[in-house]
């Protein structure tokens, strides 16, 4: 999402577009700043323009200045102090697997590559025990900014399968820190593939050390699904179980 100095980005490449519409340099502000290779079906951004055209329309005149790797679903008004990252009281996040001996090339991009068997019911034991409150300073990247590691997730479950071959993990909580879902799906595919017990989910939450919890995923497999703003009086979508699939 965030503009980079050696790289392309969405907030980039959107701000360029609100430019050509509205003729004047436009700031926008993103819900989250997901990393290089991470999808995002969901992302919530805001910014502040003096034009006429009407809040609904705007995607209607930004997607004929977009790439088609980016789009505008659909937006609307929303109140003078709306702030789409400090405003935002939970996030949904989904990591997709593709489960097969040989990697299905339409879904190389948008999951990741499981070549084994795994075992799915001590996979959703073992994400159950991510609910609550917790500390979670062992399942981030080194160098996440700020102390302070606690997190609330209200839900952590393997969502049924709408697909032979695909595996997803969805994850929604109050904020996330730096490379936790990857983490998180990491550390319940190591429990699939027998190399953990999902009792020790509490254990690692306990400990804190990253050096003992599971490997980050690629990003390929991440999903921003949905935020919520409650002041909006938003409904529930169904995002998740809008994972990206080849029709």
């Amino acid at each position: 999402w965030q503009v980079q100095k050696n790289a392309v980005t969405v907030e980039e490449v959107l701000e360029a577009s609100l430019e050509k519409v509205v003729g004047n340099p436009v700031k926008c502000t993103g819900a989250g700043r997901t990393d290089a290779g991470v999808h995002a079906w969901g992302q919530v951004v805001n910014f502040r323009s003096q034009s006429s055209i009407p809040p609904e329309r705007w995607g209607a005149a930004l997607r004929p200045h977009l790439p088609d790797s980016i789009t505008v679903r659909e937006s609307r008004q929303v109140p003078e102090d709306f702030h789409a990252r400090f405003s935002a009281k939970a996030k949904t996040y989904v990591y997709q697997f593709y489960c097969g001996r040989v990697m299905s090339p339409f879904y190389h991009r948008y999951a990741c590559h499981v070549s084994y068997p795994v075992d799915r019911p001590a996979m959703a034991e073992a994400a159950a025990y991510f609910e609550g409150v917790h500390d979670f300073r062992g399942f981030c990247a080194a160098g996440t900014p700020g102390d302070n590691y606690v997190r609330e997730i209200f839900h952590c479950g393997l969502l049924p399968d709408k697909e032979d071959g695909l595996l997803a993990v969805e994850v929604c909580g109050s904020g996330f820190l730096w490379n936790m879902v990857r983490i998180i799906a990491g550390t319940l595919l190591e429990v699939g593939a027998g190399k953990r017990r999902p009792a020790e989910i509490p254990v690692l939450l306990g400990m804190g050390d990253r050096r003992q919890s599971g490997v980050t995923l690629p990003p390929q497999g991440l999903f921003l699904m949905e935020v919520k703003y409650p002041e909006l009086g938003q409904e529930n979508r169904g995002f998740s179980e809008k994972i990206f699939r080849i029709k």
